[in-house]
């Protein structure tokens, strides 16, 4: 037990911070498109150029500099404009810094896995602590070569930190890398243009409080009135008062549309985005809006009426009920999902499955579920499983991250709460001391679902071991109990148990021994006679 590393206590997971809904803008006309067209390339065109000033200033980035990219900003556009895209590209710019950070560390890591294996004999066996030197001569040769290719790229990107250099594609890297490969991407040239077009417009305004619908550049009325600012270079095709555009469409969200319109009512600032889906031909307006996150309750509370573990795989969430005790009852349950597709596809599958697990825990009248929290970055990576290269696919193919928030923010709605545990030794563990004995004829169980059993007992503070070893000399009075789950509180087995008072039958309610008036016996022994017994007096002889 000395090799294994610590295992961090479960925690209850923090609620949503912040609620996006979106609705289809239906029945735009042509010259409604025609504008919102104008709009987002014009707007795109001053967001790439703001982001290549700030990308410019690097470590030297000030309140000033801040205050002249605006100032430049607003009389091409608004004030409320320039704002929105200078906080889009603070945004941007700190979220590369973070990603590149993230890269630097995974360069360091794959290095002194590639230094490691070098220095080992080559066919050397691996340890659990360390892996062994490489299978042959020609892996250790190229394993050289791409040892120097990293180490240069990782002074390359060290250096872009120190000095603030970050690298951004507005549009994404995946799209600009596609315009030299349209075959493979199944795109012709028109297709590329038009999608790389969409994805560099900015149409996006934030909310303000205070201000009328908690949105002065992009409105949306109770109705579902939607009003844009146009900006300064294209008030001439305003269609209302005070340089606005009004949209033929009318917004209706039918999801928290109730929350979204005493929102607005109470002019509290709600953030806007419209956008083009290439694919579909439609427009989309997403709503969004913070919100403070929920008071998370203590873990005994959530544990009150049990728990039910979930176990997160490639295909499949594996869950099994557990009661309070941290013993399994009832079927375990399987949701699948399928991951193959778009990313919407993938996003609807994962959302359906939570909705049925969440469903069924409702059914339970369980008040937490237990989840593993997962992080592959270190076990996905290429110089760690180089060889087992659909074991590396697997990894990346399961949505941690995305299911783990719609999971938590899901739950949020329905009252449920997240337990998320630290997943090490769950499955191998799970799988020796919980799928043997709960295989049977009629019922097949997997390893995952022993896995679902061990993250829920983690959740409740029990061991993940079915029973603890036995007493040397076999005594229950003198080494304690067995079974993991007693407490100390429990009774001895040689203790008299304490009377509990009432009748010790189902057929009799607890009143009855009170109410109930004195019955005849049935057998003859038991029945009472109505004779009264009297001792005669001795008989006297002579």
């Amino acid at each position: 037990m000395a090799d294994l590393r610590p295992i961090a206590a479960p925690l209850v997971a923090l609620g949503p911070s912040g609620v996006a809904i979106r609705d289809r803008l239906k029945g735009l006309t042509p010259a409604d498109e025609k504008v919102l067209r104008l709009v987002g390339a014009h707007l795109g065109s001053l967001a790439s150029r703001d982001l290549k000033a700030r990308c410019a200033d690097g470590l030297e980035h000030s309140t000033d500099t801040w205050a002249a990219r605006k100032k430049s900003l607003t009389s091409e556009s608004s004030s409320r404009w320039a704002g929105a895209i200078t906080k889009a590209t603070h945004d941007q710019w700190a979220l590369s810094r973070r990603c590149q950070l993230a890269h630097v560390q995974g360069l360091e890591a794959g290095l002194t896995t590639i230094r490691h294996r070098l220095s080992q004999p080559i066919g050397e066996k691996g340890t659990k602590k360390a892996p062994g030197g490489y299978r042959s001569k020609n892996e250790w040769f190229h394993k050289a070569r791409r040892l120097h290719v990293l180490e240069e790229r990782l002074e390359r990107e060290r250096a872009d930190r120190e000095e603030g250099v970050v690298h951004v594609v507005r549009g994404g890297k995946r799209l600009a890398g596609n315009r030299h490969n349209l075959d493979a991407a199944q795109l012709t040239e028109a297709e590329w243009r038009t999608r790389w077009e969409a994805e560099r417009w900015f149409l996006q305004a934030d909310g303000e409080s205070g201000k009328r619908f908690g949105n002065e550049t992009i409105r949306v009325a109770p109705d579902g009135e939607v009003s844009i600012k146009l900006p300064a270079p294209l008030a001439e095709y305003a269609n209302a008062k005070h340089g606005r555009y009004v949209l033929a469409a009318k917004a209706r969200f039918p999801h928290r549309g109730t929350q979204w319109a005493d929102r607005i009512e109470a002019n509290r600032a709600v953030a806007y985005r419209i956008h083009l889906d290439v694919a579909k031909d439609r427009w989309y307006l997403t709503a969004s809006w913070q919100i403070p996150p929920s008071k998370t309750i203590p873990l005994d509370a959530a544990l009150a009426h049990g728990v039910i573990g979930v176990d997160t795989n490639a295909d499949h969430l594996a869950a099994w009920r557990l009661d309070t005790c941290g013993n399994p009852t009832g079927q375990p349950r399987r949701f699948s999902y399928d991951l193959s597709g778009s990313a919407d596809h993938r996003d609807a599958q994962v959302r359906h499955a939570l909705s049925r697990l969440l469903n069924w825990a409702k059914t339970c009248g369980v008040k937490a579920i237990a989840v593993e929290d997962l992080d592959f970055q270190a076990e996905k990576t290429r110089e760690k499983n180089g060889r087992r290269r659909k074991f590396r696919q697997l990894i990346s193919g399961m949505p941690t991250g995305r299911l783990r928030a719609r999971l938590t923010s899901m739950a949020d709605a329905t009252g449920i709460a997240i337990i998320a545990v630290d997943p090490a030794y769950t499955s191998k563990w799970g799988a020796q001391h919980w799928q043997k004995p709960l295989t049977s004829k009629t019922r097949k169980t997997t390893r995952h679902d022993a896995a679902s059993i061990a993250i829920g007992r983690r959740a409740q503070g029990h061991p993940i071991r079915r029973r603890t070893a036995p007493p040397r000399n076999d005594q229950s009075d003198r080494r304690g109990h067995r079974t993991a789950q007693a407490g100390p509180e429990a009774l001895e087995r040689e203790e008299t148990r304490p009377r509990i008072p009432g009748p010790r039958t189902r057929s009799v309610q607890p009143d009855a021994a009170s109410t109930r008036a004195t019955r005849t016996p049935k057998t003859v022994r038991d029945v009472r006679s109505d004779q009264v017994w009297a001792q005669d007096s001795l008989l006297l002889t002579d």
